[in-house]
């Protein structure tokens, strides 16, 4: 592998994990604080959304790790769609 292919794979992207989404007013927004709860419209079984720069690349199970959040690998896209994902 050459140097600038080496120097790429050191850079560090967001990698976010997605639990849900949904569509709130501004209204509802606004009455949030300490306490409240967001009802999401997906079950805590489905599987959730492994993003990189916002752009999907996998799906995955929640899992504990000791006293953290982890979560499990289940599906990934294929090499050039994460790295499409990555802005390439």
């Amino acid at each position: 592998m050459n140097a600038s292919v080496q120097s790429l794979l050191k850079l560090e992207v967001p990698l976010i994990v997605q639990i849900a989404e949904k569509i709130a007013t501004v209204a509802e927004i606004e009455r949030l604080g300490p306490g409240a709860i967001i009802a999401f419209p997906t079950s805590a079984d489905e599987e959730l959304s492994i993003l990189v720069n916002n752009s999907p690349i996998g799906r995955g199970s929640a899992v504990k790790v000791g006293e953290n959040f982890g979560v499990r690998v289940n599906s990934v896209e294929s090499a050039d769609q994460r790295l499409e994902a990555l802005g390439g």
